[in-house]
């Protein structure tokens, strides 16, 4: 079915289920489903649908971006770049006496110090950043957490990784994409606990992921904004 509100159409499909109440569906490719009671009339699917437009709306153009993948990006101010599951506006300022090239987070932008407007120099500025940040709020978290385990890492990396967004290995040393620091800190502290449950566990075995769910119950969630927003962990 087609429905038109508010100057944008959109296809739906209505499965009718034994339930109490209608239910919205979009699936990640932006199939919009709608769950509704047997012998629930037209009129009211489409109100549940008209209610939420807007959260749909929203829904739909996430999928659309995610499909379409990362844009370049542009090394020039009001560019934007996520920050702990946020996205911040950069301010790029200009100072040949500065000892090296950073960023600092100042609440509602990040501010990159150079000491020449060169896209590359702006570029691992807001690299070095992430890298620092992983670091500090990976450390966090492995305090935090350390108390559901015996065992502590032997040694903390942080690199670039394309594949994973943490490991494990034999010797209890546990590295982490610099990646981390777009993340909101709820989903660091799950990649953080994933890879300290491999402390007890190598594999991801039933004992594996039970261990997970007992320290951290709604990982799965934490999973799916990683697989959904990965695509746009972008410097």
């Amino acid at each position: 079915m087609i429905h038109s509100y508010s100057g944008k159409t959109i296809q739906f499909q209505i499965k009718y289920k034994n339930r109490a109440s209608i239910r919205i569906l979009i699936d990640s490719y932006g199939t919009v489903e709608v769950q509704a009671p047997k012998r629930t009339p037209d009129e009211r699917v489409l109100l549940a649908l008209e209610e939420n437009w807007e959260l749909i709306q929203q829904k739909l153009n996430e999928i659309k971006d995610r499909m379409n993948g990362p844009q370049e990006k542009l090394y020039e101010n009001e560019e934007t770049f996520l920050y702990l599951g946020d996205t911040y506006p950069i301010k790029i300022i200009q100072n040949i006496n500065i000892k090296q090239e950073h960023v600092v987070f100042e609440g509602d932008r990040l501010h990159v110090y150079v000491k020449e407007l060169d896209d590359d120099k702006i570029k691992q500025a807001l690299k070095r950043f992430y890298y620092q940040q992983t670091k500090t709020l990976v450390e966090k978290s492995i305090r935090t957490y350390q108390r559901n385990f015996k065992t502590k890492p032997r040694s903390i990396r942080i690199k670039d990784s394309k594949r994973t967004w943490g490991t494990c290995d034999s010797k209890l040393q546990l590295t982490f994409n610099w990646r981390l620091a777009m993340a909101p800190r709820e989903v660091i502290d799950y990649v953080v606990v994933h890879e300290m449950c491999h402390m007890v566990h190598l594999n991801h075995d039933r004992s594996f992921w039970r261990l997970v769910g007992k320290i951290m119950p709604d990982y799965k969630e934490k999973e799916n904004w990683l697989a959904l927003s990965n695509w746009k962990m972008t410097v």
